[in-house]
């Protein structure tokens, strides 16, 4: 699939926050989660990715089926500014 630079730059941020599941990606973008790995292996840093990768491993928050039904929303509340 081919995406414009910010709708890429939309999956890397997604993949980045702890909150939103793999699950939410692949709803919005049709991307499961070995396509959003290979596309932050292209388009990310060597180092920046094996930081994301180390991060988001073994994750309960990245995966719907594993997350605590008390995480009801893909972000924090106070993650967003009001303007």
């Amino acid at each position: 699939m081919l995406f414009s630079e910010s709708e890429e730059s939309r999956v890397i941020e997604m993949a980045w926050e702890d909150r939103t599941p793999f699950e939410a990606i692949e709803d919005q973008f049709g991307l499961n989660e070995q396509a959003v790995i290979t596309l932050m292996r292209h388009k990310m840093k060597s180092s920046s990715f094996k930081l994301w990768r180390s991060r988001v491993s073994g994750r309960k928050t990245k995966h719907t089926k594993l997350r605590s039904p008390e995480v009801g929303r893909a972000y924090c509340p106070t993650q967003y500014k009001n303007r």
